[in-house]
């Protein structure tokens, strides 16, 4: 890790949190899927969460972006308490995600994929939308001009008219990316980008993601099972399991835990 990795995890502990999280519990009728989960995120870091199958990893990026309410405990963004905002409140907010399962809209172009993100932040309004007037013609020039910039900065641009359901794996992490962008976050939420990815297309998302961390000046959150992309990108790491935390460290420094081993390779006991 460089120097900066090793600063920022010295200086988590006091620096104030982008994102802190305090004893977050979410319970499915008798299944309790995230156990009294604390942790922060400091400005312009880059975490990483990991952790087995069904350690509760997507169910906490669902209580922070709203999609769940917690059972108990707090969530707060830039010091402003979050839990229970509805998601498109916490999106507004500078919360921003991917989805472990791509959510595009399939039968749309990539230019319109991005397009329709800039939907909620119109200025035309209806009557200029329906009558198509000068205001709404010029609206619409802007945001197609900003969509291409964010699909030219994704490598996408020569993909404009395609239909995103016919686009490499690949490259629809990267226009989902795109869309996530489009909010101009503050924290950038990734839900296992790299899954499903070849290793050509796991190597250029590792380079996609430093790049757009450092462009946009983001604070980057991920959720990843490809260790080559925990220990190639990400500063410090979290790890779960049975919804709760049993690790966090410095990539290197949690690889080797005796119990992150267990629980990702099991153990030899009867």
């Amino acid at each position: 890790m460089s120097g900066s990795g090793q600063t920022r995890e010295t200086l988590t502990e006091s620096d104030p949190a982008l994102l802190e999280v305090r004893g977050l519990t979410k319970k499915f009728g008798g299944l309790v899927a995230v156990n009294d989960f604390s942790m922060k995120v400091v400005k312009d870091e880059l975490v990483g969460l990991i952790g087995p199958n069904g350690a509760g990893k997507t169910t906490v990026f669902n209580l922070i972006t709203g999609m769940y309410g917690a059972t108990s405990g707090s969530i707060l963004f830039q010091g402003m308490r979050i839990s229970g905002k509805k998601p498109f409140q916490v999106y507004q907010l500078g919360i921003a995600r991917t989805f472990q399962n791509i959510r595009l809209f399939r039968q749309l172009s990539v230019l319109d994929n991005v397009r329709v993100a800039y939907h909620h932040r119109g200025e035309a309004g209806v009557v200029h939308s329906v009558l198509r007037s000068p205001k709404f013609r010029r609206e619409e020039k802007r945001v197609t001009d900003r969509a291409m910039e964010f699909l030219s900065i994704l490598g996408l641009e020569q993909r404009r008219d395609a239909l995103a359901r016919n686009l490499p794996y690949g490259e629809q992490r990267r226009l989902e990316i795109a869309r996530a962008l489009v909010a101009g976050p503050k924290l950038l939420l990734l839900d296992e980008p790299a899954a499903g990815m070849n290793p050509f297309e796991v190597g250029r998302l590792m380079e996609l993601i430093r790049s757009v961390k450092e462009q946009f000046k983001l604070t980057v959150f991920l959720i990843e099972h490809q260790m080559r992309v925990v220990m190639g990108v990400c500063e410090r790491v979290v790890v779960m399991e049975f919804g709760e935390i049993i690790a966090k460290g410095k990539p290197e420094q949690v690889q080797q835990d005796p119990k992150v081993i267990e629980a990702y390779l099991g153990t030899d006991e009867p």
